[in-house]
Parts: C-alpha cells; sequence; structure tokens
C-alpha cells in the first residue's frame, strides 16, 4: 500500500512541475508537447486508481486528440505567445485565486474520499454489481465491466458526442473540403 502512495505522490509531483513548466513557457511547441505529458501522466495516475475506463479516455483524447489538435492550430498562428500586458496577468491571477478557493470551500460539503456512508457506497445495485459481475461478464475489474456492458449504450453515446466535437473543432479549424477554383481552370 506505501509503494502505491508513494507512486501517486511521485506522478503528481511530474503533474505539478510540469504544470509550472507549461505556464513559464512562452513558445507553444514546447507547450504542446507539455500539454500531452501532462494528459499522460493524468492517464497513468488513472490507471494506478484502478480507473481504467477514465484513463484510457485521458490517454486517447488528452494526449491524442488536443495535442493533433493544437499540432494543427499552430498553422493559423504564430509560434509564440503574444505579451501580456500586465494589469491582464493580475486579473487572471486574482480569477484563478478566487475560483480555487470557492472550489475548496464548496469541497468542504463532501465526504471524506472511501467513507462507507456516501450515497455511491448505499446505492441497492452496488452490491449486486460487486458479486455478479465476474460471473456474468467475466471482467475482472468491476468499473470497466459496468460501463462496457450494462451501460455500454451510454458510453456509446458518450463516444459519438466526443466525435461530434471533434469534427465541429476541425470544421472550426478550417479543414473543410476544398473545390477546384474553376477560374484557374478557364486560364489554362
Amino acid at each position: 500500500m506505501t509503494t502505491d502512495i508513494a507512486l501517486n505522490i511521485v506522478l503528481l509531483s511530474f503533474m505539478a512541475i510540469v504544470g509550472l513548466a507549461i505556464a513559464r513557457l512562452r513558445n507553444l511547441f514546447p507547450v504542446a508537447m507539455l500539454t500531452g505529458l501532462y494528459s499522460l501522466l493524468s492517464a497513468s495516475l488513472f490507471t494506478l486508481l484502478d480507473a481504467v475506463d477514465v484513463a484510457l479516455t485521458e490517454a486517447a483524447v488528452g494526449a491524442g486528440v488536443t495535442t493533433v489538435l493544437f499540432l494543427a492550430t499552430f498553422g493559423l498562428t504564430r509560434a509564440r505567445e503574444k505579451p501580456v500586458p500586465r494589469s491582464r496577468t493580475l486579473i487572471g491571477l486574482c480569477v484563478t485565486v478566487l475560483t480555487g478557493a470557492v472550489l475548496i470551500y464548496a469541497s468542504l460539503d463532501m465526504p471524506h474520499f472511501g467513507a462507507a456512508d456516501t450515497p455511491v457506497q448505499q446505492h441497492p445495485l452496488r452490491d449486486h454489481y460487486l458479486k455478479t459481475v465476474s460471473d456474468e461478464i467475466d471482467v475482472p475489474n468491476t468499473v470497466t465491466a459496468v460501463l462496457g456492458s450494462y451501460r455500454g449504450y451510454d458510453t456509446l453515446g458518450e463516444v459519438v458526442v466526443v466525435f461530434t466535437a471533434g469534427i465541429g473543432v476541425l470544421m472550426l479549424l478550417g479543414v473543410a473540403w476544398r473545390r477546384p477554383n474553376k477560374s484557374a481552370e478557364r486560364n489554362r
């Protein structure tokens, strides 16, 4: 158990270092690469927490699709970030600190992690899934079995939503069907 905690702390430390590096860099290409690395570290952390489905989504969307979209955007933008006036930086810092304070205040009302009296632990189907999932589906991870089998249509719907969002982003970036220019063909 202590090795899992130590590994979680190491991964969180790497994520903090990468996050600080992203905040300090002004060249956008290394920022895109570090964002992909951050997503892979996050996916590794989710895997250690036995949330394989979330880890797979984070690796595919966070490290894969998002990095590709960042790189595609570089064709439409500059390689370096524009300098931001100091007043706008302070406003952004204030908004970030205020949002963080509100989130921390809201989390104080939440039950403790892993507490037995939380609503998710009291659900009537919880015991049924934990006892019968290995016999009914033969998948060792209960969360993966529930998401892949019992909630398969819901998971398929989520994949369709992510796919549709990706297509929408590509359309916004200007990746469209190009028609041949008829006037250029006439001039030949």
